[in-house]
C-alpha cells in the first residue's frame, strides 16, 4: 500500500520546466530516499506534495484519495530554508504551530514535555529562538515537524548544520518514527546517509524520474560482476581468463586488485583459482554505494 502516489507530474514555472512527467509510489512505512542534483525537481515535488503549490498537469494521492486540503494536519514539513519566527519564544512558537496542526493546547503541552526531555532542552522554553545557535533552532524545528505524529514526514536536508552528535539524535529519532508508522520522506545531498537509512529510492534529474525502487533491488541493477581481492603474492596468468582492473599496493606487501568476472565465471571458480598462486586476506564483491549509483545514473544521461 502506497501512502503517496505522484502520477503523471509536469510542473513549469515561466520558462523552466521543473517536474516533466513524474511519476512515483512512496510505500507506507518506509523511509524514501529523493534524491537529485540541484536544481533536478526534488523541492518543487515536495511543494506539489505539501499543497504549497499545485502541478500544471497529473495527479497526487494520499492514501489512496486524491490529495486535498484535509491532509495538510496529516503531513510534516521540515523545509531546507528553515522558518521559525526569531523573535518569538521557543514554548510558545511549538505550542502555536502545534495547535495549527490540529493538537490542542492541553494536547501539545503533554507531548511537548516529553520531547524536551529527550531532546535536553528543558532550559530553551522561554528562550527567543534568535538566541539559539543555528543547530539548536533545527532542534526546535525538527520538534514542531514531528511533534503532532503525523503519517508523513518530510525531511528536507535535516541533518544540515549539525555537529555528529546531534546527528545521530536526529537519525535514531527518524528511525524510531518509522517504528511507530510513520513515512519519511528524505531529500539530501549526504549519498552516506541515503546508504545507512533509506529503504526505498528515487532520483531525479533535470525534470525527470532516472531510476526509482526498493534500494537493494536498485544495488542489484548496478552490479558490475566485479571482486576484489587483497593478497600477497603474483596473478600469474589471471589475464588471460579475467579482467584485471585497479591494483593498489596496501601495508605489508600486501596488494589489492579489482577482477572483473566473465558472466560464465562464478565467484567459487575465481576463488580457487586464486588459493593455489597467492595468499588471500580478503575476499568480496563490489557492491557499488549510492554515491556510485548517484553519480554513473546521472552521468550516464546525455545532455538536453
Amino acid at each position: 500500500m502506497n501512502i503517496i502516489e505522484v502520477q503523471n507530474i509536469t510542473k513549469d514555472y515561466s520558462n523552466h520546466r521543473a517536474l516533466d512527467d513524474v511519476s512515483i509510489n512512496i510505500p507506507k512505512g518506509c523511509i524514501f530516499g529523493l534524491l537529485g542534483p540541484n536544481g533536478a525537481g526534488k523541492t518543487s515535488l515536495i511543494r506539489i506534495i505539501n499543497q504549497i503549490t499545485g502541478p500544471d498537469s497529473g495527479k497526487v494521492f494520499f492514501d489512496g484519495e486524491p490529495l486535498g486540503p484535509k491532509h495538510i494536519s496529516k503531513i510534516g514539513y521540515l523545509p531546507e530554508e528553515r522558518g521559525l519566527y526569531k523573535k518569538m519564544k521557543v514554548g510558545e512558537q511549538l505550542l502555536y504551530l502545534a495547535q495549527l496542526k490540529g493538537l490542542t493546547k492541553n494536547e501539545a503541552m503533554e507531548k511537548l514535555k516529553i520531547w524536551f526531555v529527550k531532546f535536553d532542552i528543558k532550559t530553551w522554553w522561554d528562550k527567543s529562538v534568535s538566541d539559539l545557535s543555528k543547530g539548536m533552532q533545527q532542534k526546535v524545528q525538527f520538534v514542531s515537524t514531528v511533534l503532532h505524529e503525523p503519517d508523513l514526514i518530510i525531511l528536507d536536508e535535516p541533518f544540515s548544520g549539525f555537529d555528529p552528535i546531534n546527528a545521530n539524535l536526529i537519525r535514531d529519532e527518524i528511525l524510531e518514527l518509522k517504528q511507530k508508522g510513520s513515512t519519511i520522506i528524505f531529500s539530501t545531498h549526504r549519498m552516506e546517509t541515503v546508504e545507512e537509512l533509506c529503504d526505498n529510492i528515487a532520483l531525479i534529474h533535470r525534470a525527470k524520474k532516472v531510476l526509482d525502487g526498493p534500494k537493494m533491488l536498485i544495488k542489484e541493477q548496478f552490479k558490475t560482476n566485479t571482486f576484489f581481492v587483497e593478497y600477497r603474492g603474483l596473478l600469474n596468468g589471471f589475464d588471460q581468463k579475467y579482467q584485471l582492473e585497479k591494483t593498489i599496493v596496501l601495508e605489508n606487501d600486501f596488494l589489492r586488485t579489482n577482477i572483473h568476472l566473465p558472466a560464465t565465471v562464478t565467484a567459487n571458480e575465481l576463488l580457487t583459482d586464486l588459493l593455489p598462486q597467492v595468499e588471500i586476506r580478503a575476499f568480496g564483491e563490489n557492491i557499488p554505494t549510492m554515491s556510485d549509483i548517484f553519480m554513473r545514473a546521472v552521468n550516464e544521461i546525455p545532455e538536453a
